[in-house]
């Protein structure tokens, strides 16, 4: 897999090559059988495309899409759900376990994976997988899972048709304008602990940006939602007991009163001497704003990690942890 942060910013400034040949790869596979749900079974990197699935078609009343992030399925899954088993290794236990159970609860299965044991059981049982290209991280392979995703649910008549915005993503993505205000931001962070504000429209962003903090900088990071974190969080600040840098991701489509929560707040949290920046997120629809958000804190995270001097790709603790798993 790739290693140096070098190879991972690159593999980032690529993702715009990623979403069209996750189209290429697709192309008219496609659910054959009527559904009302949709699972995505994974975790880790797997996982967040399907949070990001959820958050963009969350104005879909009539198809419910939840993400699984456990050994277990959830008890209302039935044979009307559609189950996508998502592994970028094709070996996390997690979601193996997930995908048998998901066969005694008689779901429809649709498999998504670069080989592994996933693949394996899919191709013995004859069911239908989406092989995807290996020798990424797989965090960096969030454009192939969730454009594979999308792509699979057009075919299927499940969602509408996404041509447009597709072509205003890959567009956008490849303005270097990201990755200048991703090298500026990380040079603002050096020697704080990122804490990543928004809406509930970009929470999956905020989500992400803590992620890639956590596996290409190697820090801690947090985030929080508006209005929630002004009922808790907030009061925090009162006692601080380390250096934090609050950024807040802002929506063109926030509502007025999230918008005067985050001036609000913004001033209480400069007044207890906490750097903060605010990062609008504009774009022609839904789609484009979520990845241009998800690239910028993507590249700002690889530029953190070599003003730290580390190495971006490999996340050693976590296969530390997975050998001893084994044990």
């Amino acid at each position: 897999m790739m290693g140096s942060d070098k190879d991972i910013r690159q593999v980032v400034l690529d993702m715009p090559k990623h979403i069209v040949e996750a189209i290429s790869i697709v192309k008219d596979f496609k659910v054959d059988s009527l559904v009302n749900s949709i699972v995505i079974a994974g975790m880790g990197g797997s996982a967040i495309a399907g949070d990001v699935l959820k958050t963009y078609l969350s104005d879909m009343k009539d198809l419910r899409i939840e993400v699984n992030r456990d050994y277990q399925l959830p008890s209302w899954v039935d044979e009307d759900t559609l189950v996508i088993v998502s592994s970028y290794s094709g070996n996390t236990e997690e979601t193996i376990s997930a995908y048998r159970d998901a066969l005694k609860k008689k779901c429809k299965v649709v498999g998504m994976a670069t080989g592994g044991k996933i693949k394996e059981l899919f191709t013995k049982k004859n069911q239908p997988f989406i092989t995807l290209p290996g020798g990424l991280q797989p965090r960096n392979a969030i454009c192939y899972s969730f454009f594979a995703m999308l792509r699979m649910l057009e075919n299927s008549n499940l969602i509408p048709k996404q041509t447009e915005f597709i072509k205003n993503t890959v567009l956008a993505l490849k303005k270097p304008m990201l990755d200048n205000a991703a090298k500026d931001l990380a040079k603002s962070l050096v020697g704080k602990i990122p804490l990543i504000y928004a809406s509930h429209n970009l929470a999956v962003v905020a989500y992400r940006w803590k992620c890639e903090f956590n596996e290409n900088t190697k820090i801690h990071a947090f985030c929080n939602i508006l209005p929630e974190l002004n009922h808790n969080e907030l009061v925090g600040y009162t006692k601080r007991l380390a250096d934090f840098h609050v950024i807040f991701l802002k929506d063109q489509e926030d509502n007025k009163h999230i918008k005067k929560r985050i001036k609000i707040t913004k001033s209480l949290v400069k007044h207890y001497n906490v750097p903060v920046t605010e990062i609008g997120i504009s774009g022609p629809d839904k789609l484009t704003k979520l990845f241009s958000a998800i690239m910028m804190g993507d590249l700002t995270s690889v530029h953190l990690a070599k003003e730290y001097g580390v190495d971006a790709g490999p996340v050693e603790i976590i296969e530390k942890l997975k050998d001893m798993l084994k044990e």
